[in-house]
Parts: C-alpha cells; structure tokens; sequence
C-alpha cells in the first residue's frame, strides 16, 4: 500500500509537470512572439520608418508647410485656408493627435531596443544598435518638443499621467544623448560593427554612416539654441564640420517605389487633392532667376495658374487650378530625415554670423538642393556654380533665403524653427505674405503647435497647459517656445 502511495504521488507529480509542459507549448504565439524576445535589428526598421514617414514627414510637415508659405492647400485638401482654421480647431486639439500618438509609440519602440542592447539584454554590447537608437530617439523627441514646447517627456511611457518637462531639460537631455550616441557609433564603427545589416534601411547597418548623422543632429540643436546661448553658433559650427569629417552625405529614405510604397508627400497630395504651388517661394525664385522654379511651380493643368498668392480664398477653393511641385506627382520620390543641403547651410549660417567665409559651404549647401529637388522630379537642373556666382557676396540674409527655399522640398518643420528662430532675435530674413497672419492687430500665426487631443482629455497635465474654455488651445498665437523666448 505504501508503494502504490509513493507511486501515485511520483505520477501525479509526472503528469502535472507534463501538462504544464504541454500546455506552455502550445499556448506559445509563434507568429507573434513578445517584443523582449525580438532582436533589435528587427524593430530600427520599423523606428526609422516611422521617424521619418509619420514623424519628419507626417502632419507636422503638412500643416507647418502651409504656415511657412513653402505650399498652397487648396480644394478639397485639409490644409485649405489652414491659417484661418487654426484659431477654430486649436479648441478640439485633434489636428496633431495621430501624429503625437505615433510618435509616442515610435518613442516605446526606440525605449525597448535602448533597453535591450543594455547589459544582460537581449542585444547587449551591440554599441552600433545603441548608438542608431538614440539618434532616433533624439530626431522624434526633438521634432515634439521643437513643434509643443513642454512635453510629456522623463515620465512619458512609464504612467498613465506624466508630468510635463520643460523644454530647456528636455534639450539638456536630447543633448547628452545625441553626446552617447557619437561616442556609441564611433566605437562601434572602429570596431567593424554591422548588426544591424539590411535591417536598417538607411545605411545598411554602417555605424560610420550614422556616426556622421549623429553629429549632424547635434549641429541642428545647437543652432536652435543660439537664442539661448551666444556661444552656439560656435558649437553647431564644430558639430557640423565634424559631421563632414564623419563624411555625412545626407539621410534619407529611398526605398519608395510609387506603386505600392508611396512617399508620404505624394500620398498625402493624391489623398487630398491636391497641395499646390505658394506665391512667396515663386516671387523669391523668380528675383533670382531661380531653376528650381519650373520644378516647383509646375503648370500641371494648363491654366496659367502656376502658383497662388498666399491667402488668396478664391484660389484656395479650386481644383486642377494651381499648379504644383513636381515631386508631389512621384511616389518614388526619397524622404529627408536631414539633408546635406541642410548641414551646409547650418555651417554657412554660423560662419556669416561670426565672420568666417560662407561662400564655400552655401555653393555646396545650393548645389545638394539642387540635386535633391532633381532627385525627387527625374528633371536634371545641373550644376548649381552659375546660379550661385549670380547671388553675389553670401550674405547672412541670402543664406537664409536659400536655405528656405531648398527646405521646400521636404523640410518645412525646421524652416518653422527657423522663422521662429530668427524672429525671436528680431531677424525677418523671409517675408510672409499671407495677409490672414494678423487680424484686427493680432497675431493669427502659430507660435508653436497644439498638443494631441488624446492627451488633453486624459492628462490633467497636458489639460492645465492647454486651458480649457474659451481659452483652450489659445496659447499658441501668444506664447512662443521656450527655445525661441517664451517659457514653456
């Protein structure tokens, strides 16, 4: 009797461990396995993908391209008198809300490949993963608080209610990470590191390749401090010849085809119908004889329409009327997460504002805009020398110009920082000319962005800062971002 008791128990036990066994097999998900079990290399597709298509290239890009006068929405498109839409729907605070989420969940993504190239994780001492990721993490959190100001940021993914950051710490932080970065890749690329491989679909895994994106990056945030800090131009002027050093020859996404991968822009354009061509960028090519301008303001519908006045309601209201940028028409167009022409012009601009020579970097920042606009056209503009000769003397004011015009591609959201920038310091190197920027002596422009409707009806956080009533979503035609002089 005693052995069959043993017996029992010994089977008991036997088949209770098989059935959990058993049952963990087959409960297990294959096709969706958890996200700490995921190789990194897997998720920076994805996290670049989505910095740069609903990030850098998403609504932000839309609306603010509209208020930098870089485009005309007209018909049935949603940015149709979108300065004169702004005051009404701040209120509802919906139109940033898919982005703002995204970028969040972009944020998540990042978080857990930052997590798991730490020690004991899943990719840890895989520098050159590390080091793409916090790039990463630097352009989306730079892009929402650039666009906000205080934001939801030490807290953010971590409870249900965070707190808001000021600008000032968050750019303290984006700093030291984009300083890690630098130091990650460089290692990384010293030893040979490629873990990423075809993974990663802006460089093929190239940690040398990202090392010079890492220092572009940082040449960018120090030049939207100078407002703050006198001696930036000093230090976005280092970090931008470092970057060349690093050989930085752009960044951006070329794996749209335009038949079933479509650039954002040109899917936003069919989708909307349509985005047109905005009078202030054609008078600024016109002055100057510019080639880009048959490009930009192309007569699609043969109606002489080439281009709208900003402002101008009657156009607005048209179909197959004005006309647009070619590169609208091509899906296969590449997708700018930060362009040569930009890190040439940041260097140009720092040297003309503390006396150096600028000629050679704004021939080279005018010659990438050129080769990018014939990039996203399939139309050859050549070689940018005689143009440039034409400018004259590179002045300040003329690098600002030029950069203005090249960011029209596809860079509108740092010409808005750029505008806010230089107006912060009493500078108005481009003339907005839409009249409905100012009503009845107030200023009708947006200082900055409102905050994603999901956050303003669930944080009380982002609720406080957004007001409520009558007053809810006003602050952004009166109060500017901390970086460029307001206080939050």
């Amino acid at each position: 009797m005693k052995n069959k008791l043993i017996y029992t128990v010994f089977l008991a036990a036997a088949l209770s461990a098989c059935t959990e066994d058993t049952m963990d097999s087959i409960n297990k998900d294959e096709a969706n396995p958890p996200a700490q079990s995921v190789n990194a290399k897997f998720q920076i597709t994805d996290a670049t993908m989505a910095t740069a298509f609903s990030g850098w290239g998403g609504a932000y890009a839309w609306y603010v391209s509209s208020f930098t006068e870089q485009t005309f929405g007209t018909g049935n498109n949603q940015l149709m008198k979108a300065e004169l839409r702004m005051r009404g729907e701040t209120a509802a605070s919906t139109t940033y809300n898919n982005e703002w989420n995204s970028i969040y969940s972009n944020l998540n993504n990042i978080g857990q490949i930052i997590d798991k190239c730490a020690d004991g994780g899943l990719n840890a001492g895989q520098s050159d993963l590390l080091g793409m990721a916090q790039v990463l993490w630097v352009l989306n959190a730079e892009l929402l608080t650039d666009v906000h100001g205080d934001i939801p940021y030490s807290e953010a993914l971590k409870t249900d209610q965070p707190k808001l950051d000021k600008q000032e710490d968050i750019y303290g932080d984006l700093l030291v990470r984009i300083g890690d970065a630098i130091s990650l890749l460089d290692a990384a690329a010293a030893e040979g590191m490629n873990n990423a491989g075809a993974q990663d679909i802006l460089y093929g895994g190239d940690p040398s390749r990202w090392l010079g994106l890492a220092h572009a990056v940082k040449a960018r945030l120090l030049l939207n401090t100078s407002f703050r800090d006198n001696g930036a131009y000093a230090k976005a002027l280092a970090a931008g010849e470092a970057a060349l050093t690093a050989g930085f020859d752009g960044a951006q996404l070329t794996v749209f085809n335009g038949v079933d991968c479509d650039n954002p822009w040109a899917a936003y354009n069919w989708s909307r119908y349509y985005t047109g061509a905005n009078g202030t960028v054609v008078d600024l090519m016109t002055s100057r004889n510019d080639p880009r301008l048959d490009v930009y303001a192309w007569d699609a519908f043969g109606t002489g329409y080439a281009y709208a006045p900003a402002g101008d309601s009657e156009l607005a209201k048209s179909t197959n009327t004005v006309g647009l940028p070619v590169w609208l028409e091509n899906g296969a167009a590449p997708l700018h997460l930060f362009s040569l022409a930009e890190l040439h012009f940041i260097i140009a601009e720092c040297k003309a504002r503390t006396g150096a020579d600028a000629s050679g970097n704004l021939a080279a920042a005018v010659q990438a805009s050129f080769d990018d606009y014939a990039a996203a056209t399939e139309e050859a503009l050549g070689d940018a020398s005689a143009y440039v000769a034409a400018l004259g003397a590179p002045t300040l004011a003329e690098v600002m110009v030029q950069k203005y015009l090249a960011q029209t591609r596809d860079e509108q959201v740092q010409t808005y920082n750029d505008l806010r920038r230089c107006k912060a310091q009493g500078e108005e190197f481009v003339k907005l000319l839409n009249p409905n920027n100012s009503q009845g002596g107030q200023n009708q422009w947006p200082l900055r962005l409102p905050y994603g409707n999901s956050d303003v009806v669930s944080n009380p956080n982002v609720t406080a800062a957004f007001g409520t009533g009558n007053d809810a979503g006003n602050y952004i035609f009166t109060e500017n971002v901390w970086l460029f002089g307001g206080s939050r």
